[in-house]
């Protein structure tokens, strides 16, 4: 037995022993954090067609010495279970034995964007972190922390790739259901308890570890484009707010967070170099390490390095300010930059020969390397932390009290923004339209069109722009007002029968002639049919209280400025309105 397979030997010393055994080309392989995806029944994938993955499982552990990725895809949770112990037992046959960290994008709720999150399949289903803000109360996000935490170990997850602590001071911006909304003070307080959640008070064998994203704040992007695309790579700071976007973060250093992503975002008009943050010395050393006393792992966002295909479409590398920049020079001013890993990269050999031509030394590597194998030590994944037990995984997944908890949460989260006949009695006569009918009879009599109705309930969502490519697609983006001919048939309904309408809010939509004209108005940020009936009937009491303001006009957005909070003039629903009823 080598010391660093020794449990009872100190991590520092396990760490150096394993460090000196390791092979350049070894350590290149630890500075990247790639994607995997598994088959249906939780076999590692061996063959690929390279529209999403442009490796298979084997040749990214055993041929390029990688030990860290992040799931794609909704699964099963035994068959999660299964897949984790397979690539493992594959990772143990390797020449060092070091074991794969697997890491996860959000789980729990309902927006479902493989660039941003999945939605909850087969784990328990919450709101979004969006409607977390809206109910406020840190308790609550610590419970559910911990209750993801729980989920994730069974399955074999042991890095979080959230909280996403932005701040939601663009109403435009796509990103804005994973954050905690525009209050910096409550996006601290919440981001803390989420850190404590899924890490305890300190890293250990039973925690997830936190890659808290996206430093020093997404949010202010110009237009509210998103920076995944070239047309909304800039970020400014037009009110000079700069400093208030990273309170949050200060808040979830000094909660212990373990890992940190700086974001694709290029700063423009400020001290701070023109280059996407993940090559920003001043941000990621200057700021992020010296100023603010971050020592964990700065992972970058995914993409900085290499073009890549996506749905079997081409996307540039996100090296915004450094396109100019060969993929090895890319990777040399970020590794100069500080940081440690490289999010949904698989390109080691770039960093051996950074190495070798002598542009970056082997200390520097080490360093990165250094880090990433403490917490693989601190988690127990070389001891007892290895496998996971795919029965435990499948009676712990969306077990009954978890499922219960976020149903709950759910209720709270729902926003009444106006009440007029809530809570509703009897069993009135429901017309209803993006609601299941099968659950609407529970409540009422459903009938099949407005003119038979006593009431009708109309679900709907933030409008947004279509955009061309798939992967786009996924982010909702431009106008946020209905437009013809969707306005003028849902004011057709409301003018036809009373109606409750429920606008799901993964931005701030634009309705004031939706608000002036319902019976009642509620806003969700991921929410099921019960939920909402259950508090339309009185059955369960809404809590939620607006984590953002709700805009009049598109004007008035896009007059705002992107880096203040609650910048339009004359909302038609100011941040935190709510009812109780």
């Amino acid at each position: 037995m080598h010391p660093y397979q020794d449990a009872s030997q100190p991590v520092a010393d396990r760490v150096e022993d394993l460090l000196s055994r390791m092979t350049l080309e070894e350590k290149a392989g630890q500075l990247f954090h790639s994607m995997l995806m598994m088959n249906a029944d939780g076999t590692p994938v061996t063959e690929t067609d390279g529209s999403m993955l442009p490796f298979t499982t084997p040749e990214l552990i055993e041929g390029r010495h990688l030990t860290h990725f992040n799931l794609l895809g909704t699964y099963g949770a035994r068959e999660m279970a299964l897949w984790h112990n397979a690539i493992q037992e594959m990772a143990a046959h390797t020449r060092l034995g070091i074991p794969v960290s697997l890491s996860t994008d959000p789980r729990h709720a309902f927006t479902d964007n493989i660039g941003a999150s999945f939605n909850a399949g087969a784990f328990s289903a919450w709101p979004e972190a969006l409607g977390l803000a809206a109910i406020a109360d840190p308790e609550l996000v610590f419970r559910f922390a911990d209750t993801v935490r729980r989920e994730y170990l069974s399955v074999g997850f042991r890095t979080a790739l959230h909280p996403q602590i932005d701040l939601a001071t663009e109403p435009r911006w796509a990103r804005q259901s994973g954050t905690f909304g525009s209050d910096a003070k409550l996006t601290g307080e919440l981001v803390q308890a989420y850190v404590r959640g899924l890490q305890g008070e300190e890293l250990g064998r039973d925690s997830v570890a936190a890659m808290v994203k996206h430093f020093p704040g997404g949010g202010p992007q110009k237009d509210g484009e998103d920076p995944h695309f070239p047309h909304g790579k800039e970020q400014i700071y037009p009110g000079g707010m700069r400093e208030h976007h990273l309170e949050p973060f200060k808040a979830a250093i000094a909660a212990g967070c373990s890992q940190m992503m700086p974001y694709y975002g290029q700063p423009i008009g400020t001290d701070w170099e023109e280059v996407g943050f993940g090559f920003n010395k001043g941000v990621v050393t200057g700021l992020l390490r010296e100023e603010l006393g971050f020592t964990g792992i700065v992972c970058t966002d995914w993409g900085l390095l290499t073009d890549a295909s996506i749905f079997g479409e081409t996307h540039v590398a996100r090296a915004w300010g450094v396109e100019h920049l060969s993929v090895a020079e890319r990777a040399a001013k970020s590794l100069d930059a500080g940081s440690d890993q490289f999010g949904g990269e698989q390109c080691p050999e770039v960093i051996v020969e950074l190495v070798e031509s002598g542009r970056i030394s082997e200390a520097r590597v080490d360093a990165s390397v250094r880090r990433l194998l403490r917490e693989k030590f601190v988690l127990g994944l070389f001891d007892e932390r290895r496998y996971v037990d795919p029965d435990e995984a499948a009676e712990t997944v969306g077990r009954a009290d978890f499922t219960a908890a976020g149903a709950a949460a759910q209720r709270r989260s729902l926003t009444v923004l106006t009440d007029g006949p809530l809570p509703l009695t009897g069993r009135p006569k429901l017309y209803v339209e993006n609601v299941d009918p099968a659950v609407a009879a529970v409540y009422g009599d459903v009938v099949a069109t407005p003119a038979e109705a006593d009431l009708a309930v109309l679900r709907l969502r933030t409008p947004y722009e279509e955009r061309p490519n798939r992967f786009e697609s996924f982010f909702h983006s431009g106008s946020l007002a209905f437009a013809e001919p969707e306005l003028t048939g849902i004011l057709a309904l409301l003018a036809t029968v009373p109606t409750v309408v429920c606008v799901n809010l993964e931005r701030p939509a634009v309705l004031p002639e939706i608000a002036e004209r319902a019976a009642a108005l509620i806003a969700d940020y991921g929410a099921s049919d019960e939920a909402l009936l259950d508090v339309a009937f009185g059955r369960a009491k809404a809590e939620g209280r607006l984590p953002f303001e709700l805009p009049r006009s598109m004007a008035a957005v896009e007059a705002a400025r992107p880096d203040v909070p609650n910048d339009t003039k004359d909302p038609v629903f100011p941040h935190g309105h709510g009812l109780a009823i």
